[in-house]
């Protein structure tokens, strides 16, 4: 993995090897503790310095920070997809950490929308990608009748309330480490992801990436196939041997399994198309 160095929850420590060094930790642990106002103001000004790097090396052709996804996914899909496409990405967390789309717009000139929840992450998001559409809501099943969804805080693991069984052991993973945040509800609206590029008028959709903490099968229940199929669905299936099957349920036959891009992460075409299979 390349990109900036990051403050990683347990959960990113399995993924991407050993823990982070007990000073960074530590470091990490002390803003956590700072009153909630100073806190937010120390992690956005940590973020705004890094994209300020960025930003410069990407005006001078160096694109060495600009691959942040995990296993090299971005890599992957950059060989296989090439350029000017359309992406949705709905975990998008800040738009740049763990990122499997930000190369694509950055290097490759795609453009598409992205999804997160946290408020905080989505303003930065917005900040991060000035050419996609951010949306700040949580992405639903057709059929879901409430008007907002109400998630529980963990960072890169936060998850729907009551989504799962463990979902208060889910996020204090994360918190092991220490977030920007302490543990929290928060309420945001529900939007179906078709809704959402029926409102941005989005095109063929290339790509679609969703890392929702298991949530996926919910959030494609929310996609009308018959209209908005996209070519490639990147899905992270955390437990193979429970998590794959409601997904494919979903997908159906009009989907096949294409390439695993992670120990995590499953990469399923349009069946429909004409692609070698690996």
């Amino acid at each position: 993995m390349t990109g900036e160095p990051r403050l990683p929850a347990v959960s990113d420590a399995e993924e991407t090897g050993p823990r982070p060094p007990a000073w960074r930790i530590a470091v990490v642990r002390a803003i956590a503790g700072l009153p909630a106002p100073l806190r937010r103001r120390v992690w956005a000004a940590r973020r705004a310095a890094a994209r300020r790097r960025r930003r410069a090396l990407e005006a001078r052709g160096d694109f060495s920070q600009s691959q942040p996804a995990l296993h090299s996914m971005d890599a992957q899909l950059e060989e296989l997809l090439g350029a000017g496409g359309y992406f949705v990405e709905a975990g998008a967390n800040d738009g740049y950490q763990q990122s499997n789309t930000y190369s694509l717009e950055r290097i490759h000139g795609w453009r598409g929308v992205l999804v997160e929840p946290v408020p905080d992450l989505h303003r930065e998001a917005v900040l991060e990608r000035p050419g996609a559409r951010v949306f700040n809501c949580a992405l639903v099943a057709a059929g879901y009748t409430e008007p907002e969804v109400t998630l529980r805080y963990g960072g890169l693991m936060t998850v729907v309330g009551g989504s799962r069984e463990d979902d208060r052991e889910w996020v204090a993973a994360a918190h092991a480490v220490a977030q920007e945040e302490r543990e929290h509800e928060f309420s945001v609206p529900a939007r179906t992801l078709s809704s959402l590029l029926d409102e941005v008028g989005a095109p063929h959709v290339d790509l679609l990436s969703l890392d929702v903490e298991g949530y996926e099968p919910q959030v494609l229940a929310g996609l009308d196939l018959e209209r908005h199929a996209p070519r490639y669905v990147l899905v992270e299936i955390r437990d193979g041997e429970t998590g794959t099957g409601p997904i494919e349920a979903v997908l159906g036959d009009r989907y096949v399994r294409f390439r695993d891009l992670s120990p995590y992460d499953v990469l399923y075409a349009r069946a429909d198309q004409d692609v070698a299979r690996p």
